[in-house]
């Protein structure tokens, strides 16, 4: 069979640890000679597997639709070949589609068309971790906008009331809104009398013509006015992510304000919606499948939990409930499932170990990179003091240069903090997968009701009730495990 070389190195580090591309074309032509296979092409490439389009990556697969008779990729590891989904899915659609057989020749394994036991899983799970740690390693975008937060300064769009703008240095910024900054205090003052609804302050903002900050301005919606009474940014604090921080633009109201609409609110409602406090396992995790509504918990007689559609969008006539252990049922079936053996749990722990080395690997580059920075930034700091006490430089330049260069030991400092708490979170990770993989439906039935719920959203994805019946799909790579326990093909040579 016709068959291509995929080699790959991410850093200068990995070269120096035997990885460089000479040595892995070298061993995959020698297992390529071993297995009778026609190397047709090779593709060898120096790049990042991070969160950019990698290029190289997808020449390789247009080379592969384009020559349908090479049928073989040969790469020394999965790692190699794939550090996120959609490498992941373009492989794994070739490898379905267009009878693709895929060689990880360090790693020992290879899959296929018809690859449906241990060997999937031992991929599947080896592309969760590498994702896992992946997302771990904060981009620029996300350190910029942390860094904004801190500084009191809003990352969206402007809430109503206030405006986007351009400050005097070109950069985006907001501001109050002056057509529309004088309406919030009357909304809430309606609001705060007790006698005005959200519909009836909708019509009264209505009428005195107060409009959205969209590019087709519109009157307010039912839930904008409620969003507005709720939206602790009007008195000078913005909420993120459940979490408040002080903003440094202009209130609006009062805190006290602010307060006594929340009590009003709270006055409202006989029995307030706090289910969010409550043990529910499906809470917020299942969507209805007729509507796309979500599905919502209630308990009766204090013990028994029943599901139900919201029913928002009106498209049910007679609102139908589901007892939670009927949906548990369903899941207790899938958990028994996905448990492995001991012969499995060994080779998962044999190619995890594997894995693991890998990771060990690109740990060390990375971390002994980013000291080597620091340590370089350090230096130059003190080169430029020992400048200054040579009068070779100004104090104004001094100053100016050691902030410059401690911005950038923070950055340093802050990257490698990141690198220490994705390695940690790989290792519960593995340990959350393994404990699962060995013992999934004891452990669920154990755990506590908001445990349950964590587990659920740890395993399952596309959760939706139709009827009384529960469907859903299980995450990689537990959809492998329960796969490897329905059919004995092992792909291992």
């Amino acid at each position: 069979m016709k068959a291509i070389i995929l080699a790959r190195v991410s850093t200068k580090e990995q070269e120096e640890q035997g990885h460089s591309l000479p040595a892995q074309t070298r061993r995959l032509q020698e297992y390529a000679k071993k297995k009778g296979f026609e190397v047709v092409e090779t593709f060898s490439f120096s790049e990042s597997a991070g969160n950019k389009i990698r290029k190289k990556f997808e020449e390789v697969i247009k080379y592969l639709k384009d020559h349908k008779d090479v049928k073989v990729l040969l790469c020394e590891n999965v790692d190699r070949a794939t550090r996120n989904f959609k490498d992941a899915v373009d492989l794994d659609e070739m490898r379905k589609n267009e009878g693709l057989e895929i060689h990880f020749v360090q790693d020992g394994f290879w899959i296929n068309k018809n690859a449906t036991g241990n060997q999937m899983f031992m991929w599947e799970a080896k592309v969760f971790l590498a994702k896992q740690y992946l997302n771990r390693l904060s981009d620029d975008v996300k350190r910029s906008n942390e860094q904004k937060i801190q500084e009191g300064q809003w990352i969206g769009k402007a809430p109503v009331g206030y405006i986007n703008v351009l400050d005097d240095k070109g950069k985006r910024d907001i501001m109050a809104d002056p057509l529309r900054s004088g309406y919030i205090p009357k909304i809430y003052e309606l609001y705060t009398t007790g006698n005005y609804s959200v519909q009836r302050i909708k019509d009264e903002m209505e009428q005195l013509g107060l409009r959205s900050n969209t590019k087709d301005p519109k009157p307010l919606s039912k839930s904008l006015i409620y969003h507005v009474l709720t939206n602790p940014f009007y008195y000078g604090m913005m909420k993120i992510n459940g979490e408040l921080y002080p903003h440094r633009y202009e209130p609006l109201i009062s805190k006290e304000l602010f307060d006594k609409a929340r009590a009003v609110m709270a006055g409202y409602h006989k029995k307030p919606f706090r289910y969010g406090a409550k043990p529910f396992a499906f809470r917020g995790l299942i969507k209805c499948a007729d509507c796309g509504c979500m599905i919502t918990a209630e308990r009766t007689k204090g013990k028994y939990n029943y599901y139900s559609c919201t029913n928002y969008k009106k498209a049910h006539k007679k609102r139908i409930y589901v007892k939670e252990e009927g949906l548990l049922a369903t899941v207790y079936k899938v958990l028994e499932g996905i448990k492995l053996n001991d012969k499995q749990i060994a080779d998962l722990m044999t190619d995890l170990k594997r894995t693991e080395k890998s990771k060990n690997r690109f740990f060390e580059s990375a971390t002994k990179r980013l000291r080597a920075e620091y340590d370089r930034y350090e230096k130059w700091k003190s080169n430029l003091l020992d400048r200054l006490a040579d009068e070779k430089i100004s104090q104004e330049v001094y100053d100016e240069k050691r902030e410059e260069y401690e911005v950038k030991q923070a950055d340093i400092t802050t990257e490698m903090g990141k690198h220490q708490k994705a390695d940690k979170e790989y290792y519960i990770t593995i340990g959350m997968i393994l404990s699962l993989c060995k013992r999934a439906e004891d452990i669920f039935k154990s755990s506590e009701p908001m445990e349950k719920r964590q587990l659920l959203n740890f395993l399952l994805q596309n959760c939706q009730l139709q009827g009384e019946k529960l469907n859903f799909e299980l995450k990689t790579p537990f959809s492998g495990a329960l796969q490897a326990n329905e059919c004995s093909n092992l792909l291992r040579w």
